[in-house]
C-alpha cells in the first residue's frame, strides 16, 4: 500500500510498500485518518537510529495515529466497524512477566510502531490487536484522537510524579511533550505549572494553556522564579521534559525539600547527576518510558474537556506531502508545536 517510507538516513519516499498483516481473532482493520509526526520520527529520519534501535531496512514511519474500523476479528465484541478509534503503538507479550506485573511497557519484547524493524503507520491502513484499539468519544476530532499517543506520556509521567491538589510543578521544555505534560499536571490536581524554554512563541502559548507561568531561561533562573513563587519553599515536582543535557544537570536547583524530579525526555548523551543536591532534599527521583494504562484515562478528559491539546496541534499536511511535512518539522520554527498528516479526506 502507499506508505511513507525511511529508505535510509536523510531519505524519504512516498511509494508502495508490501506489508503482510492478516486479520487474526483478536485484531481489527482501521483506515487511517490522521497521523502525528513525533519527535522519533523525526530523529530516525536524521541519524538512522535511537540508541540500540538501528534502521537495517526500508521501514514505515509514524505512530501516532487515529482512523476509523472498517473489519473486526472474529472474537472482538467491544468495537465495531464505523468506530473511530485511536491506537496504543506498543503490543507486548502478554504473557510476559513485564505484562503479568502491569508493567507492559517495559516488556522487552513489545512491537512498537516505528521502531526498527517494526513499520510505522503512514500508511492507508493497518491491522492491530482490539485490546490496545480504543473508540474516541463523540466530540473528539481525529486530529485530536492522534494526540492521545502523546499525551499519554505526559499523564504517565503525572502519575510517577504522584501529583497531589495544590503541587507547584516545573515542566522543563515547552515542545509537545513538556506542553502536554503540564496540561496533564493542572488535570491531575497541580495548582500551578511553571514551564520553561529559550523559543519564547511556545512559551507564550503554554501561558494561554491554563495557570502556567512561563520561563524563559535566557533571560530567568527557573531556581529564582520557583524561590519566588514559593516563598522560598521551591516546586514539589520537576518534569524534565527538554532532553537538553544541561537542563536535565540543574533539575535538584528549583525543588523543594522531599520534592519528586520526573525525567522524561531522553538526553542525547550521559548527564552530570548531582548526587549531592538530590541528597539534601530527599529527593525522589522517577523515570518514565513511554506509558502504560494512560490511553483510557486520556480519552476520558479529552472528552470531558478537562484537557485540550487543539492549540497544539500548529500544522496539517495532506499525506501526498508527507515528505515536506517531515522536512517541515525537521526545522520547525519556534512558533510550532505538533504537525500532523492526514491521510484521508474529511
Amino acid at each position: 500500500m502507499q506508505s511513507l517510507v525511511l529508505e535510509d538516513k536523510g531519505r524519504l519516499a512516498l511509494r508502495e510498500i508490501a506489508i503482510d498483516e492478516p486479520l487474526g481473532p483478536l485484531d481489527v482493520r482501521i483506515d487511517l485518518r490522521t497521523v502525528g509526526i513525533c519527535g522519533s520520527d523525526i530523529h530516525y529520519y536524521q541519524h538512522g537510529r535511537i540508541g540500540p534501535f538501528v534502521v537495517e531496512e526500508p521501514m514505515v514511519l509514524g505512530h501516532e495515529g487515529a482512523g476509523t474500523v472498517v473489519e473486526i476479528g472474529s472474537e472482538v465484541s467491544h468495537l465495531k466497524v464505523g468506530d473511530r478509534v485511536c491506537m496504543e503503538p506498543g503490543i507486548p507479550d502478554p504473557n510476559s512477566k513485564a505484562s503479568r506485573l502491569g508493567l507492559y511497557n517495559l516488556d522487552p519484547a513489545v512491537r512498537f510502531w516505528a521502531t526498527p524493524p517494526v513499520h510505522g503507520i503512514l500508511r492507508l491502513q493497518v491491522v492491530h490487536p482490539a485490546d490496545y484499539t480504543f473508540r474516541v468519544p463523540d466530540n473528539i476530532s481525529f486530529a485530536e484522537a492522534a494526540m492521545v499517543e502523546p499525551l499519554a506520556v505526559g499523564m504517565h509521567a503525572t502519575a510517577m510524579a504522584r501529583v497531589k491538589p495544590g503541587d507547584v510543578a516545573v515542566v522543563q521544555g515547552a515542545g509537545p511533550i513538556g506542553m502536554v505534560t503540564a496540561l496533564s499536571a493542572l488535570a491531575g490536581g497541580c495548582a500551578r505549572v511553571l514551564i520553561t524554554d529559550v523559543q519564547q512563541p511556545k512559551l507564550d502559548l503554554a501561558a494561554q494553556l491554563g495557570p502556567i507561568t512561563p520561563v524563559n531561561i535566557e533571560h530567568q533562573k527557573i531556581a529564582a522564579v520557583v524561590a519566588q513563587a514559593t516563598d522560598g519553599w521551591g516546586a514539589d515536582i520537576v518534569f524534565e521534559c527538554s532532553g537538553n543535557e544541561a537542563a536535565a544537570a540543574g533539575v535538584f536547583e528549583p525543588l523543594c525539600p522531599g520534592g519528586t524530579v520526573v525525567f522524561v525526555g531522553m538526553p542525547g548523551e550521559p548527564i552530570a547527576y548531582d548526587v549531592v543536591a538530590a541528597q539534601i532534599v530527599e529527593a525522589t527521583v522517577r523515570h518514565v518510558f513511554r506509558y502504560a494504562h494512560q490511553y483510557p484515562r486520556a480519552l476520558a478528559l479529552l472528552g470531558s474537556g478537562k484537557i485540550d491539546v487543539k492549540p497544539l496541534i500548529t500544522e496539517t499536511f495532506s499525506f501526498e506531502d508527507s515528505v515536506a511535512a517531515f522536512d517541515f518539522a525537521a526545522n520547525m520554527p519556534p512558533s510550532s508545536v505538533k504537525a500532523q498528516i492526514e491521510l484521508m479526506p474529511a
